[in-house]
């Protein structure tokens, strides 16, 4: 019989999301594939530092006792030959990683419905926003200072979004870009039991749920905790709970901070990750906690004129 992912959960990663490959990556933008290739050969067997994503993905592949399990693809724009490095890496580190699509210097997103990834986390901006744009989650993996120490006793998986234009649509940040935030605050309480449309990244959010749901019902707490952490504040509040309400899917916390700096709660939260929209958030929130900028939605269309009335970002999601 073929094997099956049904009931996991699927992540796509690229090599350079899971491993600092800074200076092979330099080496490729400065003199080429030729050097590039051979100094990934004749460094093969130089073990990779971990990269940004890298806390994230172990924890998720040390997940035990979890129903349906996790499991997480390579989606490589190396050859087989260069990826071999990769491997090498991956089996020191001891990851529970097996498969691997290297594509060769071809788009690798191709190869995330085949595997049925729910995620796909690339340093590659241009591999996420094709990702996107053909409905698939994806971010990209921003250089972090971030924690870059785990403790080993700490398995619990962290995981935290943005709202509009990452799980939701971006039909209200357009409201607010367009009219302010007087507009956008009368407009979300006057349709504040019309639920939002679903944005790229509720399908991950839905899959992450039914993982906690499984898990709980053999009356175990799950080791997948959730946030939302959004710059919307009351009455923008309730919209967003009765959406998630009415798709019947849970979100552990809610942090609903009208405007306040997001970094310092994500670190407060603990994230092993944070997805949001708004690149000038994700630099932000990449000093404190592992971040993945979604190039998706109103605020990541090139406008003319920059939106000088001070209330950028104060919806954001």
């Amino acid at each position: 019989m073929p094997v099956s992912f049904d009931g996991k959960l699927v992540i796509a990663i690229s090599s350079r999301a899971l491993f600092d490959m800074a200076e092979s990556h330099r080496v490729f933008m400065e003199q080429g594939v030729d050097a590039y290739c051979r100094y990934q050969r004749e460094h093969e067997d130089e073990v990779l530092a971990p990269g940004v994503a890298f806390t994230l993905v172990r924890k998720l592949l040390r997940l035990e006792g979890i129903d349906g399990g996790v499991e997480v693809i390579l989606l490589s724009r190396n050859s087989a030959d260069t990826g071999l490095r990769v491997f090498n890496s991956v089996e020191h580190y001891g990851l529970s990683i097996t498969r691997a699509a290297f594509t060769n210097g071809e788009r690798p997103w191709r190869y995330i419905p085949a595997f049925g990834a729910h995620l796909f986390l690339s340093a590659d901006p241009n591999d996420v926003a094709q990702a996107l744009q053909h409905g698939y989650a994806a971010a990209t993996i921003l250089p972090s200072a971030g924690r870059d120490t785990e403790d080993p006793g700490d398995r619990e998986v962290r995981i935290a979004f943005d709202g509009d234009a990452v799980l939701f649509a971006d039909t209200a940040e357009r409201v607010f870009q367009e009219s302010g935030l007087e507009a956008f605050s009368a407009s979300e309480r006057q349709q504040a039991r019309s639920p939002l449309p679903g944005g790229p990244f509720k399908s991950f959010l839905a899959a992450l749920h039914q993982l906690q749901r499984r898990e709980q019902t053999g009356g175990e707490s799950s080791p997948i905790r959730t946030a939302l952490v959004t710059a919307r504040s009351a009455p923008a509040h309730e919209r967003v709970i009765r959406t998630l309400r009415h798709w019947d899917i849970r979100i552990d916390e809610a942090l609903f901070l009208g405007g306040l700096r997001k970094a310092d709660f994500l670190a407060a939260f603990g994230a092993d990750i944070f997805f949001d929209d708004q690149q000038g958030h994700c630099e932000i929130a990449s000093q404190q906690v592992a971040t993945g900028h979604v190039p998706h939605g109103v605020s990541n269309v090139p406008r003319e004129e920059s939106d000088d009335s001070g209330q950028a970002g104060v919806t954001g999601g």
